[in-house]
């Protein structure tokens, strides 16, 4: 497999330094609000403007240029007609650099909407990169989606442009934007990677060739956060479930973003160098932040594999490298009659509620559950004392989040202490009705509607529309209320 395309590489190799920002240890006492002995366990650490996932790249592509950063998967060039490459951390923010100085000529106004509708594969982790790079905020549209639902969502975010690509198997994801356009005016613009760009789309390939960008520059402004979209309707947890209704657009803070990650990463455990292979879409939450957000916030290799073939992943999985597999709930029952578990250092499944709890396999070390809660908050943990499902069935074992979070990896810069005040990343409580409610760093996030924020948490509880159906002490499941 090729590093890097000969054609976009031109100049990586002379990439200077972005930042004079050091890693963290873990178990530096200002990290994440790590507990010392003798300390509270939420101290204060200093306020600062809001950091990206573009600084984080940046940070170690100073450390570690010629680490991996992005891997495809093999079997790339049959469903979308790109070369699958491996992107060192110096390749991948050169491309970032031009990619935004590109996004930078449309002239749009500051902290734009800007839609990424693309499958998990190393261009998408550089397109949403560029967007935060280039000041504004990346809108996660799934590319499964069809055109009237992805034209609410972009009615929803009043989304201005659109990044793409030409070819998904047998589906034209550029060809369904250009319709998108058609039936809503404010959408200015489309651009998409090759092959088939539709008349009227910019080749964000053009884009690459010509533009050199500042890649010295990258990440050294604030963040503008990013929205995701939240389908607020009851699906099975099938490998094509999903929920009807409208998308509500949900806007968060790039801090809530790299919180939500960190979260994801304490019982995950991933250390710098590893690889993190990811069966999860990256349109939302749950996976971007067990995704590019994980592994960049640990110094990480991500390897995406949109489209699940069992020999392509069997292969990948038998590299020698330290690994730790993102992989959709349903698919435990598959995963326990194969060798999959016995080749990785973790095996994270994420649930998306309403879901069952009940049917989960007894816990060997290293499988942890990532139970997600709408576009709202993650729910993390080991299947030991730190289960999903005691948590859910005493919730102050969540203020033991500091702790957790003491064994993340590396990273460059503390979260802010505006949310210091607060038990951890994630605090959790149930509500009179049984509701569950939320509130923390990694879960700081507002509604949008027409492109209007809509404050609606005024105390800092983020309520769920989810109650946990108790058995014994445990939950057994997340239902609707």
């Amino acid at each position: 497999m090729p590093r890097q395309d000969a054609r976009w590489a031109q100049g990586a190799g002379g990439v200077t330094a972005v930042a004079a920002l050091a890693m963290m240890r873990r178990d530096d006492p200002s990290f994440l609000g790590a507990a010392e002995p003798d300390m509270p366990a939420a101290m204060p650490v200093p306020a600062s403007a809001p950091m990206g996932l573009c600084a984080l790249l940046a940070a170690v592509a100073d450390r570690h240029p010629a680490r991996i950063a992005f891997v495809d998967q093999a079997s790339k060039p049959d469903w979308c007609g790109r070369p699958a490459i491996a992107w060192t951390f110096a390749a991948a923010r050169e491309i970032v650099a031009r990619l935004a100085e590109g996004l930078q000529q449309l002239r749009l106004p500051p902290r734009s909407p800007v839609g990424l509708c693309m499958a998990g594969m190393a261009e998408a982790h550089l397109a949403f990169l560029a967007i935060e790079q280039a000041g504004h905020v990346p809108c996660l549209l799934p590319v499964t989606w069809d055109e009237d639902r992805l034209l609410q969502a972009v009615e929803s975010a009043q989304i201005l442009a659109i990044l793409t690509q030409g070819v998904l198997g047998a589906e034209r994801p550029a060809e369904t934007m250009c319709r998108v356009a058609m039936r809503y005016f404010p959408l200015r613009f489309v651009a998409a990677f090759g092959p088939h760009v539709p008349d009227g789309v910019l080749s964000l390939d053009q884009v690459v060739l010509d533009h050199r960008g500042d890649a010295a520059a990258l990440g050294t402004g604030p963040a503008a956060g990013l929205v995701t979209f939240a389908l607020p309707g009851a699906g099975s947890a099938g490998p094509s479930s999903e929920p009807a209704g409208a998308p509500v657009a949900v806007r968060r803070e790039a801090e809530a973003l790299t919180a939500a990650a960190a979260g994801c990463l304490a019982p995950m455990r991933v250390e710098p160098g590893d690889r993190i292979l990811s069966l999860m879409p990256p349109s939302d939450l749950k996976g971007l932040a067990t995704g590019l957000a994980a592994a960049l916030l640990a110094g990480a290799t991500l390897e995406c594999h949109p489209v699940f073939e069992a020999g392509t992943l069997s292969a990948a999985l038998d590299q020698p490298v330290p690994t730790h597999l993102v992989a959709p709930a349903w698919m435990e029952a598959g995963f326990a009659r194969t060798t999959v578990a016995g080749r990785l250092r973790t095996l994270a499944y994420v649930h998306r509620a309403p879901c069952r709890l009940s049917g989960r396999l007894p816990g060997r070390a290293g499988v942890v559950d990532i139970l997600a809660f709408d576009e709202t908050a993650l729910l993390c943990g080991r299947r030991d004392a730190q289960d999903v499902g005691l948590v859910l069935a005493a919730p102050e074992r969540a203020a033991l989040a500091p702790e957790r979070a003491a064994l993340a990896p590396e990273r460059v810069a503390p979260i802010p202490d505006r949310t210091a005040d607060r038990a951890g990343l994630i605090q959790l409580r149930r509500d009179p009705d049984g509701r569950l409610s939320f509130r923390g760093a990694a879960c700081t996030a507002r509604m949008l509607h027409r492109g209007i924020t809509r404050e609606e948490n005024q105390d800092g509880w983020m309520p769920s529309r989810f109650r946990p159906s108790l058995f014994a002490g445990v939950a057994t499941a997340v239902a609707e209320v």
